[in-house]
């Protein structure tokens, strides 16, 4: 098979490839040789890779390009918040680079309120407010100055709204603090990463837009987020890559591949028996402690109300993440905010394939032109593009336009599978309807019970639907199908 010899490797975004564990920022005259010098020596002796700048440095010097680049390749971020930190225009620079990460990457940012109140810092008051009034005196009205102040003022305030420590040097041993940090950090280092994709082409922009339907850094109220779409367009491996993106910011995590297992979301030690029993344990457990929950593939309402049943069920800025192929299951209970994954485009699928059929990005031009068929026929479906670039791979260009050529050789019960989608709702519905009839002879008071009138509307509405179901899926394998060939024969690859 003709390529070209390259050795770029695939898209390794969500690799958690830092250079540091953790990027110590702190005021050397207040704490270099004392809290945080013990804190990054105890950080050390646990193995945790941490930057600590050991040099003086003079409160006007501006921060290097080298140091930016330290920065963002840094996973935690510990700012030293003492009395003299805001005095450091340094200091400042850092944390403002700090705050971009947090946004940009949701970065873990744990600030250390050394003898400091937080109010004074997230209200400028204080000796931070002083520092900022020294700044500005010093600044002199410059538009330049006075811009890189209010950037400072916005990155104090937000640093002052995240969870973190409060330590008086005169109200304990600094290295029982120290030790609780450590312990904190070493969990947060220990947690393995999901893994997404072996090529996760176009996941980063999609983990981009499902970010930013939630509040990360908030801890705010819970929030429940959907991300829907058809089998084969990628949901477990998006929710995977959200999960890796911003799972630092969380006390207690959880993704759960099987709806059905009740256990793993609180580690019971002992098997929940009845439902009704299972969802108070559940609510315990959880309601103090800020969580990231994803639940991959829920396909019933009953699944979501036993597993996440409300949001006063989780602590403050707790996320809950629910995959779907059923759009109406979300806003059935009540989710509003949802993400439908959209197919690759061109681009995006041309690479996949590349990278499924060549495992090198870069290939011979003479490719171009069977590539572009090849996805065309793929729909632009990044499961559809795995199985047919799979199937291709280690064929020369020949036996690419006889694999073409011939419908045998592609696999196309599987394709038909991934195409098949619509037919997938139907147990669910019939599931559905049949639970909300035996519900009407469960229940033992009758004043409770749905009218009868009630449960004929939902089984004809349900049965209904299975017709819809089963037109809408024929017309689009139909549909898809015609476009595929179509496609083949303008490319003089079929007669």
């Amino acid at each position: 098979m003709a390529m070209l010899q390259s050795s770029v490797s695939p898209p390794s975004s969500f690799s958690y490839g830092f250079t540091y564990d953790v990027f110590l920022s702190f005021r050397g005259i207040d704490t270099r040789y004392g809290f945080t010098g013990n804190l990054y020596s105890d950080l050390c002796k646990k193995g945790i890779h941490t930057f600590f700048d050991d040099r003086e440095l003079q409160g006007g010097d501006e921060i290097t390009s080298s140091l930016f680049k330290v920065i963002e390749e840094s996973r935690i971020f510990i700012p030293v918040l003492s009395i003299n930190y805001a005095s450091s225009s340094f200091c400042l620079d850092e944390l403002v680079h700090i705050i971009h990460c947090f946004k940009e990457n949701r970065r873990l940012v744990l600030p250390i309120f050394y003898d400091v109140e937080p109010s004074h810092v997230r209200h400028h008051k204080g000796s931070y407010g002083k520092a900022l009034d020294d700044h500005i005196e010093r600044f002199q009205n410059n538009k330049h100055s006075m811009d890189r102040l209010q950037k400072w003022k916005m990155a104090l305030t937000q640093t002052a709204n995240f969870s973190g420590h409060q330590i008086n040097p005169r109200n304990g041993y600094e290295c029982e603090f120290i030790e609780k940090i450590v312990k904190y950090i070493s969990n947060k280092i220990n947690h393995v990463p999901l893994h997404v994709a072996d090529y996760p082409v176009g996941v980063e922009s999609r983990v981009l837009k499902v970010n930013s339907l939630m509040d990360v850094g908030s801890n705010g109220e819970a929030q429940m987020i959907g991300i829907y779409g058809n089998r084969g367009m990628g949901k477990t491996t998006l929710a995977r890559a959200v999960y890796n993106f911003i799972a630092d910011q969380f006390d207690g995590l959880c993704f759960l591949h099987d709806v059905k297992i009740l256990s793993k979301l609180v580690e019971l030690e002992v098997k929940l028996g009845d439902v009704n029993e299972g969802i108070p344990v559940l609510k315990q457990r959880l309601h103090r402690k800020k969580v990231l929950l994803i639940l991959d593939d829920v396909h019933k309402l009953k699944q979501l109300r036993v597993l996440a049943g409300g949001l006063d069920w989780f602590g403050p800025g707790s996320k809950v993440i629910i995959t779907t192929r059923n759009k109406q299951l979300l806003a059935s209970h009540g989710i509003e905010r949802a993400y439908e994954i959209d197919k690759l485009n061109e681009n995006e699928a041309l690479e996949l394939m590349r990278w499924n059929a060549f495992k090198y990005n870069m290939v011979d031009s003479n490719f171009d032109r069977v590539l572009r068929c090849a996805v065309t026929f793929s729909f632009g479906i990044p499961l559809v593009l795995e199985v047919v670039g799979s199937n291709l791979f280690g064929k020369n260009i020949e036996e690419w336009k006889s694999a073409l050529n011939q419908e045998e050789r592609i696999p196309i019960k599987n394709i038909i599978e991934i195409l098949k989608i619509s037919f997938d709702t139907l147990d669910d519905v019939l599931d559905d309807a049949l639970d909300d009839a035996l519900d009407y002879f469960d229940d033992d008071d009758e004043d409770e019970r749905i009218p009868i009138k009630n449960i004929t509307e939902i089984l004809k509405i349900s049965f209904d639907a299975l017709d819809d179901a089963l037109d809408d899926g024929l017309d689009a394998l139909d549909d898809a199908l015609d476009d595929g060939l179509d496609a083949l024969e303008d490319k003089c690859l079929i007669m």
